[in-house]
């Protein structure tokens, strides 16, 4: 019975090692302690544009980006010193005069005064890397200044408020018979006052914001609801809507006091804003423990969404779905900001004329790190 061997070819021979240098598609040379190219592959000429004799007719710092000159001849006395480099990058300039950004792993051997270098061409992730930090910094100015406009705006609104409150306090109620004008009086002031509070709760959000640490406390869920349906009575009164709410379940949470009560503001007016024409909004609150996770599930029977229009855009800064004269694409903005910044997430179930659903899941801890 004959034995099959696989046909392994003599590795001494010339050819292998020569066919190798030739088709790799990563730059090798081979380069003299006198800092000339001695021996390239054809990958160099072609990524550089020069032909072998342009190449080997120069010194190679002469092909290097002039900004990375100096550098490159100070980290290549290392190799003199028998010292490889690894990963080292530099700038080279093509014959017609693109850079490209090389990667090079370099090995010394002193007795024969050669250098054996691979190079990658990594002027691809380099352009990545640059559009990145570019679009980082835009993004970092844009924070910085959309936190500014926020910050001046309630600063600026609370002067007028307060004006407002000092026209009330002035006001001799007394002398006012009609009833119903003492309801209308006594509701308009009790939502300058709370517009008042909301203001002052947003700047002192925006500072907390450039905390370290966001606090956190046990909450009171239909504390914290009272206070934002009471703000916004007249509103819920005008559009009749009904709001159901069952938190028997889980009555208490961990969580941002401000946050939260703007999660409800803006999940509430969102529903009554985008509620049906002609059918009065229904909106169903209540809590819940699954899995060990605290929730809350907050519905309505509104307009709704197409999931598969909206997918991952629903929670995006100045997004918006319906064609609403006071729609501003911010609210569903700041209550993902507010849920995922204390390291909890919402997920949503819509369908269009068929209302949506929110369900918040909480991260049961009283400090969180700002992410």
């Amino acid at each position: 019975m004959t034995e099959k061997h696989n046909s392994v070819p003599n590795l001494e021979n010339n050819y292998i090692f020569e066919h190798f240098f030739e088709l790799s598609a990563d730059l090798l040379c081979i380069a003299g302690f006198d800092g000339f190219f001695k021996k390239i592959n054809p990958a160099v000429s072609q990524l550089l544009g020069y032909t072998n004799e342009e190449l080997f007719s120069k010194p190679i710092n002469w092909f290097v980006h002039n900004d990375d000159q100096d550098y490159t001849a100070k980290v290549r006395k290392e190799l003199l010193n028998n010292k490889p480099l690894l990963n080292f990058e530099n700038r080279y300039l093509t014959k017609n005069g693109d850079i490209v950004w090389l990667s090079w792993t370099s090995m010394p051997i002193a007795n024969e005064k050669l250098v054996y270098a691979v190079a990658k061409d990594i002027t691809h992730n380099k352009k990545l890397e640059e559009e990145r930090n570019l679009l980082l910094a835009k993004f970092t100015q844009t924070n910085k200044e959309l936190k500014k406009l926020s910050y001046t705006s309630s600063h600026d609104l609370r002067s007028p408020v307060n004006n407002l409150l000092s026209i009330f306090s002035l006001l001799d109620i007394s002398k006012i018979e009609d009833t119903e004008t003492l309801q209308f009086i006594e509701m308009l002031k009790t939502t300058s006052e709370s517009l008042k509070q909301a203001l002052n709760d947003y700047i002192d959000i925006l500072i907390l914001k450039d905390n370290a640490i966001i606090h956190a406390e046990e909450l009171d869920l239909h504390a914290s609801l009272d206070i934002v349906i009471r703000s916004i009575g007249t509103l819920i009164q005008k559009s009749k809507a009904t709001i159901n709410i069952n938190v028997s379940e889980l009555e208490k949470i961990n969580f941002n006091k401000e946050y939260l009560e703007s999660i409800f503001l803006n999940l509430i007016t969102n529903s009554i804003k985008y509620s049906k024409p002609g059918c009065a909004p229904i909106i169903t609150i209540y809590s819940r423990k699954k899995d060990g996770i605290d929730q809350l599930i907050f519905s309505d029977n509104g307009l709704g969404f197409d999931m598969e229009i909206v997918k991952d855009k629903i929670f995006g800064l100045h997004q918006k779905f319906h064609n609403h004269i006071d729609s501003k694409g911010i609210g569903l903005y700041l209550v993902n900001n507010h849920i995922t910044s204390l390291g909890g997430k919402i997920e949503v179930e819509s369908k269009i004329n068929e209302g949506t659903k929110f369900i918040i899941s909480f991260k049961n801890e009283l400090v969180y790190k700002k992410p």
